[in-house]
């Protein structure tokens, strides 16, 4: 089943500033969001924690966010966030050449050790049940400050919903992150799947 997406023109006014405002930013209102809208109260509160995605009080640089994000959503196997997460890390400055070797940081030269550390974390982190062990944290504490982690752990937690919210609603993925999805992320594996 797949719930359809509210249409654009009809998004109550509290929330035109908002469909505005991503069309500005990435170019598209992710079609969640206009699943989501169809409760208003709902989408105002889950869009008020996922604005700190975006927020200049997240310690981590938005480049490794949109990472980190991909990768929780490539180990809870959601399509629908891998290809927007991948979509907006190139919209915030992550080479192509490196969100195509995402799914393979361990080894890929792209990446360094900081990067490695988080990655590792969010992947652990997406599965269910949770793999994360103390040694993710011991790498953790190489290169990052308690503060950093905890947003780290933060952009996780809310991917964590995204992940369940798009895989149960059977999200339609757009054509936009559907397109470089498939350019990019098809060496992993990733299909459009539930989301076509």
């Amino acid at each position: 089943m797949s719930f359809r997406p509210a249409p654009l023109e009809t998004l109550p006014p509290a929330f035109a500033s908002m469909g505005a405002q991503a069309q500005q930013d990435i170019g598209l209102l992710p079609n969640s969001v206009l699943t989501m809208v169809k409760r208003p109260e709902l989408a105002r509160r889950v869009m008020g924690l996922a604005s700190y995605l975006a927020s200049p009080d997240c310690t981590i640089d938005p480049e490794l966010r949109m990472m980190v994000a991909y990768m929780s959503s490539y180990g809870a196997g959601c399509t629908y966030c891998q290809a927007h997460t991948s979509y907006v890390a190139n919209h915030n400055g992550v080479s192509p050449e490196k969100i195509a070797q995402l799914w393979q940081y361990e080894r890929s030269e792209l990446f360094d050790d900081r990067e490695r550390a988080a990655l590792s974390l969010a992947f652990a982190a997406g599965q269910i049940p949770n793999a994360v062990d103390e040694s993710h944290y011991d790498a953790l504490g190489e290169h990052f400050s308690q503060d950093e982690i905890i947003d780290l752990v933060a952009v996780i937690s809310i991917m964590g919903f995204f992940n369940r919210w798009n895989d149960t609603m059977g999200t339609k993925l757009e054509e936009t992150p559907a397109r470089q999805a498939r350019a990019l992320l098809a060496p992993s594996g990733w299909t459009v799947g539930r989301h076509a």
